[in-house]
């Protein structure tokens, strides 16, 4: 069996870090601050898709996830939490399937960010956005961290807490389960899945069963 996690809204809060690391983007290059609630309901997608979806032209984009990063990386550890449960849903895997994370976030930050909470030792792999050409909703993530751990796809779930990880899972032709959080309605995950649970240690234990 193989259990892979998304992060955000799945395994950790980080939602302080990341609004505060957009609100500087749009401080330093003098735009005008997008709506607190626009940025959350992007959280999953590509950096370069939010600043998109939030009015930032095309030619500037990059600036700005550059700049984004570059703070992120000065706070995030400081600004992020493991969610409830999130460490003893990770144990759990760790001791009854191969475990992974498959994330949209960078993955050189969020492998130490997991180091950073003792947990990255229980991950075989960790798939970031820079690791992959196309990703979430594509298969692309999901299939890299098959390719990797050379595992049967008959046998591997998804936990993920947005219609990115649940889409995602469904192109690569895994199931997949939901965990509730602020990032997308629990009506969006319904159309995407048959299982959603509260946290990642329900997701774990129904996957278990």
């Amino acid at each position: 069996m193989t259990i892979l996690f998304d992060l955000d809204g799945t395994l950790i809060d980080s939602t302080e870090a990341i609004l505060e690391s957009f609100y500087k983007t749009f401080e330093i290059f003098d735009l005008p601050f997008p709506k607190e609630a626009d940025i959350k309901a992007l959280v999953g997608h590509p950096l370069d898709v939010m600043y998109k979806e939030l009015g930032v032209e095309e030619k500037i984009v990059w600036d700005l996830v550059d700049a984004y990063k570059e703070h992120y990386r000065e706070i995030s550890t400081q600004k992020t939490v493991l969610l409830p449960f999130a460490r003893e849903a990770v144990e759990l895997a760790s001791k009854n399937a191969r475990v992974g994370v498959v994330t949209t976030k960078t993955g050189k930050y969020s492998k130490l960010l997991m180091e950073h909470f003792n947990v990255m030792k229980h991950f075989e792999i960790l798939i970031g956005r820079e690791d992959v050409k196309n990703p979430k909703p594509h298969a692309e993530p999901i299939q890299k961290a098959i390719d990797f751990l050379r595992v049967d796809k008959e046998d591997c779930w998804m936990i993920g807490d947005t219609r990115m990880d649940l889409i995602s899972a469904k192109n690569a032709g895994i199931k997949s389960v939901a965990v509730i959080s602020e990032y997308e309605a629990v009506e969006e995950l319904k159309k995407h899945t048959n299982i959603i649970k509260s946290n990642a240690l329900e997701a774990v234990r129904s996957i278990l069963k």
